[in-house]
């Protein structure tokens, strides 16, 4: 039985060198372990130790974490994992992770891109244009979430259709879709806060809906890494306005 194999994700420690580091990937593949319901053990490595950094080039010649160990074999793709997960751990025993909408799938898919070109600038002229260009990428998310799915949208009814109330991209579930963006967002939310005083809009009611609902699956908040992580991660990479 799939339960019965060793199932190990290897993921990046945080700066105390044994606690979750911040890394998008490795929460994302994080959250399908958790979500498909398998027995798995998690360990972080601390790269920056010889003995531990020489295990993972035994282990996983060339390899950066994330990576799994199934059953005895490596696997070091982010996306093949998840593809394998899903198709290894599948119904009746797992619950299929995929989300049912393709749209899902791109929701938001332009948000890390324009957060990374945001932060990265040090040039003041530019400053708005780049934030102005993360608020559009936002807002088209913010639409997809606040926008009804098929499947909320009664036909045989005369009413017009109103806001979703979904709680995530795909529904009331977490699907593939949302390991996906939710780490990114968090990342986006907590480093645009601290180096450049940037909030999220209130009028991004989707968001903010969205991001609430997924503090409370503790699939997401229980694999999150602590926000001083994250911030000290990208001390270096934010650059200061001058």
């Amino acid at each position: 039985m799939a339960d019965e194999k060793r199932v190990e994700l290897f993921v990046k420690a945080g700066s105390d060198g044994q606690s979750i580091g911040n890394c998008p990937f490795s929460q994302r593949l994080f959250m399908v372990l958790w979500l498909k319901g398998v027995t798995f053990n998690v360990t972080t490595l601390d790269m920056r130790k010889k003995f531990e950094n020489q295990f993972l080039q035994d282990l996983a010649p060339g390899a950066q974490p994330p990576f799994l160990l199934y059953d005895n074999e490596v696997k070091t793709d982010t996306n093949k994992i998840e593809e394998f997960l899903e198709e290894i751990l599948c119904p009746p025993k797992y619950p299929r992770l995929a989300a049912r909408n393709p749209e899902s799938n791109t929701a938001g898919n332009t948000v890390f891109s324009k957060f990374s070109a945001y932060i990265k600038n040090s040039n003041p002229g530019t400053n708005d244009t780049l934030e102005k260009g993360l608020v559009k990428a936002l807002a088209k998310l913010d639409e997809y979430l606040n926008s009804a799915l098929p499947e909320e949208i009664d036909e045989n009814s005369a009413e017009d259709v109103g806001l979703s109330t979904r709680k995530f991209l795909d529904g009331n579930d977490l699907t593939l879709a949302d390991c996906n963006l939710l780490p990114k967002l968090h990342i986006v939310q907590v480093v645009s806060r601290k180096y450049r005083g940037f909030e999220f809009p209130k009028q991004f009611t989707g968001i903010w809906r969205y991001l609430e609902n997924a503090k409370d699956c503790e699939e997401f908040a229980h694999t999150c890494p602590k926000d001083e992580e994250i911030e000290q991660a990208y001390a270096m990479v934010a650059k200061a306005l001058k």
